[in-house]
């Protein structure tokens, strides 16, 4: 028996996550399927990363066991010949026979993409998060710092999480989170008034900063696509979601940066942010340390 190492590529929106269910169509479903067709014998898949619904991939790492004898790195070109164009097979090997992909040691990628412009871009809307309100990009970079690092991710983490509902440890570190833009910053008017949502009852509003220059990033602005890029040994159920969600309160000014620290430090799901959409999120590379 030969076990095969995939690296697969997905968009996540017409499918119910990673993980195979009843009444519900999924990437590991699809997968199985025509993996089994093309090797004449039934085949499970494992994959490193079970992402959510809507949830997108350029790298997740899935492996399989097979008799068939196709060599490793061809398996690629002939499972794509099967698979729908949503999902593809970018890269296949043949691998040791007890090489496990949530078993062995890796650096996680993901990216939250966030499109910050008054009106939303119906070109982005798969593939991001519409927010209408000018973003602080200083705040949440500076919110983003008190992540990094090895802590408890109780706070960031869904309830419904197989991992707490087994009592497993929430411990988890970040190596590192940068908050990217890739078009210029564009202000309001000087002068011009915008409100933000209220938190408990409470409103908050600003008046727009009269500063032009890229090195004032505590005033907020629209920043055209602002990509959160984030690394780590792991995360817990909806964790970049949350965190997402998270700074983009604080980049609204709902949340003053250092407030994600008493987030942090609470273990309190309740005070973080929303889940941010799933839309949003893709599972970009998965780092093994061979």
């Amino acid at each position: 028996m030969r076990r095969i190492r995939l690296t697969v590529a997905y968009d996540g929106t017409n499918y119910s996550g990673w993980q195979a269910q009843p009444n519900s169509l999924t990437i590991e479903e699809v997968l199985n399927r025509e993996i089994s067709g093309l090797v004449g014998e039934p085949v499970s898949v494992i994959g490193a990363s079970r992402t959510d619904a809507g949830v997108h991939a350029c790298g997740n790492v899935a492996v399989f066991d097979t008799n068939a004898q196709i060599p490793g790195e061809k398996f690629a070109y002939a499972i794509n010949q099967r698979l729908p164009l949503d999902i593809r097979v970018m890269k296949s090997e043949e691998c040791a026979p007890d090489w496990h992909p949530r078993k062995a040691d890796c650096t996680k990628t993901y990216e939250y993409k966030i499109y910050n412009e008054r009106i939303s871009n119906p070109m982005q809307r798969l593939y991001s998060h519409h927010c209408y309100f000018p973003l602080s990009l200083g705040d949440m970079r500076a919110a983003a710092e008190y992540l990094i690092g090895e802590h408890d991710f109780t706070s960031f983490a869904n309830p419904d999480s197989q991992v707490l509902r087994e009592g497993g440890s929430a411990v988890r570190e970040i190596y590192d989170i940068a908050i990217l833009v890739e078009h210029s910053r564009r202000y309001y008017r000087a002068g011009e008034h915008f409100s933000v949502p209220s938190v408990s009852g409470h409103s908050f509003a600003a008046n727009s900063p009269l500063g032009q220059t890229e090195e004032e990033e505590q005033h907020r602005g629209y920043y055209g696509m602002m990509t959160i890029r984030i690394s780590g040994s792991g995360f817990l159920y909806n964790m970049v979601r949350i965190i997402a969600g998270t700074l983009l309160r604080v980049g609204t000014g709902l949340y003053e940066p250092g407030y994600v620290k008493e987030i942090l430090q609470a273990k309190d799901r309740q005070l973080a942010g929303p889940t941010a959409e799933a839309k949003g999120l893709s599972l970009i590379k998965l780092d093994y340390k061979e």
